[in-house]
């Protein structure tokens, strides 16, 4: 599909079948990150959207909205897998790896994953998991790097996990760019390094590498606070966009438009943060 033009990628399965996208994160229950996010993204952006779910994550309105996390179980994760591959087995070519939460979810994926080839593996490297012990929390870490970034074609880190994967310390944009490279040497992956609000000056700039083209995405800053679902819906929508045809930087730049948008158009509730609403293109 490389050479394929913006436009072209996008309109690439308006016809006929769409592209088929699969999920395997974690559920959010009030719908702002996780697979619901993942799921309404796909959707947006025309791709048919599956989910595996890993975990059950439930904010506690009676405790400063902390999380609350449940594993789903080994063979419960397995089953789900089992289904969809067999399902759609030979043009399920598309996946995204949100939340694992644990060593074990992490060894059942990556076994679902080997079972099949893929031309699009998606990581967002979820490296902290609210609600764990913190030992438990560092082996999920080593097992991610160890078990599901060797297996990643794309990987969306955010500002602390392009800090954890590359061993740099993240100040400046030039920073971001060392980051999203050592991340491309280590791992193979084409790498989207999120930037966002953290980096001083008026622009939420990101960085997308690839062992090739290094570009900066960049967009006015919308507000001093991190959205809910912004990470989770970046790299949905990169998935979406790779399982329809798009390149890698033409996946990158789609979604970093549509995480733009929806942040402008985001949601409040009583929780101390607002949720991006995935329809923002509809309105802009």
């Amino acid at each position: 599909m490389v050479g394929m033009s913006s436009t072209d990628s996008h309109d690439a399965h308006t016809s006929g079948t769409p592209a088929l996208a699969l999920t395997i994160a974690g559920s959010e229950a009030t719908g702002g990150a996780g697979a619901q996010a993942d799921l309404k993204t796909f959707q947006e952006l025309g791709a048919f959207g599956m989910v595996a779910l890993t975990c059950i994550v439930a904010f506690d309105p009676k405790d400063d909205w902390n999380h609350r996390f449940v594993p789903v179980q080994q063979d419960v994760i397995a089953h789900q897998l089992e289904a969809i591959q067999a399902d759609y087995a030979g043009t399920l070519k598309t996946t995204k790896l949100g939340m694992m939460g644990s060593p074990e979810t992490i060894s059942t994926v990556a076994t679902a994953l080997k079972a099949q080839e893929w031309d699009h593996v998606v990581l967002d490297p979820v490296l902290i998991c609210k609600g764990q012990e913190p030992g438990h929390a560092l082996d999920t870490d080593r097992a991610l790097k160890a078990e599901l970034l060797p297996l990643a074609t794309f990987t969306t880190p955010n500002h602390f996990e392009s800090e954890q994967l590359s061993g740099v310390q993240i100040r400046t944009l030039d920073d971001l760019k060392e980051a999203a490279q050592r991340i491309h040497e280590v791992s193979g992956a084409a790498v989207l390094a999120k930037g966002g609000i953290r980096l001083d000056g008026p622009d939420a700039q990101d960085v997308f590498y690839d062992g090739e083209t290094l570009e900066v995405l960049s967009a006015p800053k919308i507000g001093d606070h991190a959205v809910s679902g912004a990470g989770c819906s970046l790299a949905a929508a990169v998935t979406a966009e790779l399982a329809k045809g798009a390149t890698p930087l033409q996946a990158a730049r789609r979604a970093k438009e549509f995480v733009t948008e929806g942040i402008k158009q985001r949601v409040a509730g009583n929780t101390p943060f607002d949720a991006l609403w995935q329809g923002g293109l509809r309105r802009a």
